[in-house]
């Protein structure tokens, strides 16, 4: 599975901070893309790949903080940072109850910043392997025949093969074979990973 490079999105209506930000990511070799305002950035924006947003609070039409929670309402996962001119404790408070990796106030220097984006993109990173990873394994799922499935969540239940052969009235052999196919199909060295992929699928264990 491959991983695209971290994309630093700054959203802020002051040209000069977006010029100054975009610089300094820049230097830590990531792709950056600038907005001079949440709708701009809603329209044209697409988080793809491990991303973070660098985010000011008082922008023009909607604010750094509805864009926050409407981003979590329309489910786009990107780890936020957000930085103001003029900060307050209520609004720091909620904006990290709603997921904001770090509050930094105007003028921010700049290690703080590198630090804020190097923690997001880290975090963000781990998040989009972990869902590639459901993705992958989800697919790998989706090729087994209704039969394997059956029969994984009996496997999974932790029933031997003629007890299994027994509940769907066929041969031992059979249900050896079967198993294998979908150890195969699934990419699991053992039962044991086998266990723990149908739990990360939700699949109840046939009893």
């Amino acid at each position: 599975m491959s991983e695209t490079e971290p994309t630093v999105f700054v959203v802020d209506d002051d040209p000069s901070v977006r010029r100054s930000t975009e610089r300094l990511v820049r230097s830590m070799g990531f792709n950056v893309q600038t907005f001079a305002s949440a709708k701009e950035f809603r329209d044209r924006a697409r988080v793809e790949g491990p991303a973070c947003l660098v985010l000011d609070v008082h922008l023009p039409g909607v604010s750094g903080l509805d864009l926050q929670r409407e981003l979590a309402q329309s489910g786009v996962q990107v780890p936020i940072i957000f930085i103001t001119g003029r900060g307050s404790v209520p609004m720091s408070v909620r904006a990290m109850k709603e997921g904001a990796v770090e509050f930094l106030t105007k003028p921010a220097r700049s290690r703080d910043l590198l630090a804020a984006i190097r923690a997001a993109i880290e975090r963000d990173r781990g998040s989009h392997r972990a869902r590639l990873e459901a993705g992958a394994l989800r697919e790998r799922y989706e090729r087994l025949t209704p039969r394997e499935r059956e029969i994984m969540a009996f496997v999974v239940a932790g029933l031997l093969n003629k007890q299994i052969a027994a509940e769907l009235a066929t041969t031992e052999r059979t249900i050896k074979f079967h198993r294998a196919h979908i150890m195969q199909k699934m990419e699991a060295g053992s039962v044991a990973a086998l266990v723990r992929m149908a739990g990360d699928l939700g699949i109840a264990p046939q009893s």
